[in-house]
């Protein structure tokens, strides 16, 4: 029996006994049978009838301007600590807070954890290593790589010195498991949109969803949107950054290439990296420097990227050889890497690399792309704006100079930056007081108790 498996194919194959065996194998698990759907047929009901949502404060034309009035929000949600994204740094964030000892809440605009991580399939971990192969980026980071390990066919790589693979489905798994075990409260496809304030200090978010535009009041809020939107919304000072902008994708069957006709013309470009599923590589793209927050900019690549990797793969079909090679996906998430930049307290700078002595307010270490630099030491000022107060940064974000913003914004450092605020968080929220003034040492034995390395 023929073997190889085309995208077609490989639909047809998942459909016929996903759909059987599928529901099986979950009709076994903790969904219950309502859940996951009886195989009798779909089923729909009518929640009202004739209903107008009431108390609408819809944007007015006055003239060329469009006017939104003033309107009461529900809230959602109360909590100690609020987490704005789930990304790697906002799910450690999290994590990390209720391990404190806090209430905390996490929400996500999409409808799975990970990011760019997961969603925008950046599946090489890298920046955890130093010179000489020591592994400085621990805690709940390492947690999440350890438990990959537990599961079959979700990392490869996984040895001391080298940067690891992971399968995406596997790491959006291990990370859902790990926030259902946590109890966190979570809201998904809920996108932040703004800031509640009170003077200078953050009070917590507005989210925009289906059910509408809502509140979540919290005593510290962790921005861990990557793009900086909560900081921005409450005034805290930032850098507006370009950078490139790309979108990664996976193809398949390289395991199906005839070797002996590929031996006829030049390898194709755009074959990428090995990932655990075996004949299958994930591809990044640099893409073209632009601002990431410019939404017709953004529209213009998704399309452009999507157009291209299509074509490219077609063309890489022509070649001998690799003929059976298909375009598997690409990611949900354009490759957004950097944007808006917080002007923290501290600032992490290339200076930090191989520092003599040692930062007395060192929340978390970073490593290099490829081992070929010491470590850096990320000072806690770095999460903290200069003026808006119960607000910290998480991830890419972070208070970090323009030649650091590719060492910090890697997945590694994201989970480290989002432990450090996850526990500040938690102090502060514990102990009623800003996270400008959280006890330092007590922040930093948290941290080590949670296995977050400090150097």
């Amino acid at each position: 029996m023929n073997s190889s498996f085309d995208r077609r194919q490989w639909l047809r194959y998942v459909w016929a006994s996903g759909a059987a065996a599928g529901l099986a194998r979950l009709g076994a698990s903790d969904c219950s049978a309502a859940e996951v759907g009886e195989p009798g047929g779909f089923q729909s009901s009518i929640i009202a009838k004739s209903k107008i949502d009431a108390n609408r404060a819809n944007a007015r034309l006055v003239g060329d301007r469009v006017i939104q009035p003033e309107r009461q929000l529900p809230v959602l949600h109360r909590t100690d600590v609020l987490v704005v994204g789930g990304g790697s740094a906002g799910v450690v964030a999290a994590l990390a807070a209720r391990r404190a000892g806090a209430d905390v809440t996490l929400v996500e605009r999409y409808g799975h954890f990970g990011g760019l991580w997961t969603g925008g399939l950046v599946l090489l971990i890298l920046g955890h290593i130093v010179k000489g192969g020591k592994q400085v980026c621990q805690g709940i980071g390492e947690e999440i790589m350890r438990r990959l390990e537990k599961l079959d066919g979700a990392i490869i790589n996984r040895r001391p010195g080298v940067n690891p693979t992971v399968d995406a489905e596997a790491a959006k798994y291990i990370l859902v498991e790990m926030v259902m075990e946590a109890k966190l409260k979570v809201f998904l496809h809920c996108w932040g949109v703004d800031a509640i304030m009170d003077g200078d200090s953050i009070r917590g978010a507005v989210f925009e969803s289906k059910s509408g535009r809502q509140a979540i009041l919290a005593k510290v809020v962790v921005d861990a949107t990557g793009d900086g939107d909560v900081l921005a919304a409450a005034g805290a000072e930032y850098e507006h950054r370009s950078h490139n902008v790309g979108l990664v994708s996976r193809v398949g069957n390289l395991d199906r290439v005839d070797k002996q006709a590929a031996q006829q013309s030049p390898k194709p470009r755009g074959l990428g990296g090995p990932t655990p599923v075996p004949g299958v590589n994930w591809v990044n793209m640099l893409g073209p420097e632009v601002d990431g927050l410019d939404i017709e900019v953004l529209t213009r690549l998704e399309l452009n990227h999507r157009r291209f990797i299509w074509q490219n793969v077609q063309k890489m079909r022509k070649t001998p050889g690799y003929e059976k090679v298909y375009l598997v996906e690409t990611a949900p998430q354009l490759g957004v890497r950097i944007t808006r930049v917080l002007a923290g307290v501290k600032t992490i700078t290339r200076n930090d690399i191989d520092a003599p002595t040692k930062i007395p307010d060192v929340v978390g270490v970073g490593g290099a792309s490829h081992a070929e630099h010491g470590p850096w030491q990320i000072p806690y000022g770095a999460l903290l704006p200069v003026k808006i107060d119960n607000l910290l940064a998480a991830g890419r974000c972070v208070s970090a100079e323009m030649r650091m913003a590719d060492l910090v914004r890697l997945i590694p450092n994201c989970f480290v930056t989002g432990h450090a605020a996850g526990v500040a968080a938690a102090v502060a929220a514990m102990d009623g007081c800003r996270p400008r003034d959280v006890d330092i040492s007590k922040l930093q034995r948290i941290l080590r108790e949670q296995e977050a390395y400090l150097g």
